[in-house]
């Protein structure tokens, strides 16, 4: 089968579009013939060093597809089921093998396609507004990257909640689709300072919590947007990592708290997996999410959806098609 891998990390450059073995599924696992899978910015991470991984590796960590084959002491899918996933590393392939516990029905009339697009980001949403931060009535959001893959679908669910939600975009295109969306405020960071406007918005009072995905070049400046007690979600690091922080900064801005979450921590049991995707894929099948595939490359164009990722040109999901 076709794979992209990587052999050293580095750049865009270092993915390799090469030949390997198919996969054989173990005992509790499924293989899965991959219609589409999901580029994210963890992909980015692994690939260029801010996260170690052992070499040589597939990347890839969301997809859809149909299952073609299953070990033994598999009861949670059949041959012929499609389905989707996210936190299975090796899905830049046309197959991946899964444990069957982590893929997730998907309903025919959604589409494969759709579903890829849907998992990681969108339960990443799902679990950040109802979770790590459980939105309500009355509060204010601060959400980085608005028109993002994750963004859009923050907007959409923080207003679900009832929050006021402000977003940071770049562009006047982006702040339109994040306006489109709900956002209440979409602040172009590019010509305006974020903390100075989000103060100025909330007149003077800040936000309840800022989920951030951007990470160094944004950190400090939302610790100063939040409100008394507020939360800071750093859930990415786009711009880079955060530099080390005193915990005494955190008294010092109002008894702040601070947390780095991940999705793995949030879809721990079959249980927890199922209820998330079932939310959003329901939701998005019902249109009361829109989801937004911006572009999708052919697998072997893999480093070209890198790069467009990380010139941060996306205006919603990015797919490899294998």
């Amino acid at each position: 089968m076709k794979a992209v891998r990587i052999h050293e990390q580095g750049g865009p450059e270092v993915l390799r579009y090469e030949e390997v073995p198919a996969p054989d599924p173990g005992p509790g696992e499924a293989r899965v013939r991959l219609v589409a899978c999901g580029v994210n910015f963890v992909d980015i991470y692994q690939r260029s060093g801010q996260y170690r991984l052992a070499l040589p590796v597939t990347l890839g960590q969301e997809g859809a597809g149909v299952v073609d084959a299953i070990g033994p002491e598999v009861t949670e899918v059949k041959v012929g089921d499609h389905v989707a996933f996210a936190n299975v590393m090796g899905c830049y392939a046309e197959y991946v093998t899964a444990p069957a516990w982590r893929l997730v029905p998907v309903p025919v009339v959604l589409g494969d396609r759709l579903a890829a697009a849907a998992m990681l980001q969108g339960m990443t949403a799902h679990y950040l507004t109802g979770a790590t931060y459980p939105l309500r009535s009355g509060d204010a959001a601060l959400v980085h990257a608005g028109a993002g893959g994750v963004g859009q679908l923050l907007v959409q669910m923080g207003k679900r909640r009832g929050a006021r939600v402000i977003t940071t975009v770049s562009t006047d295109d982006k702040a339109e689709i994040a306006r489109s969306l709900g956002a209440d405020e979409a602040i172009i960071y590019t010509r305006v300072d974020f903390e100075s406007e989000v103060k100025r918005l909330t007149a003077g009072r800040g936000v309840q919590v800022v989920y951030d995905s951007v990470g160094k070049d944004t950190f400090e400046k939302g610790l100063n947007c939040l409100a008394l007690r507020g939360l800071m979600v750093l859930y990415g690091q786009a711009s880079g990592a955060v530099p080390p922080l005193d915990p005494q900064v955190l008294n010092a801005k109002g008894s702040l708290f601070l947390t780095r979450p991940t999705l793995h921590h949030y879809i721990h049991t079959r249980e927890e997996l199922l209820s998330r995707a079932g939310d959003v894929l329901t939701w998005i099948h019902s249109g009361v999410l829109r989801l937004r595939i911006d572009r999708s490359f052919p697998l072997s164009q893999a480093a070209d959806a890198h790069r467009y990722l990380q010139d941060r040109q996306t205006k919603g999901k990015l797919l490899l098609i294998p």
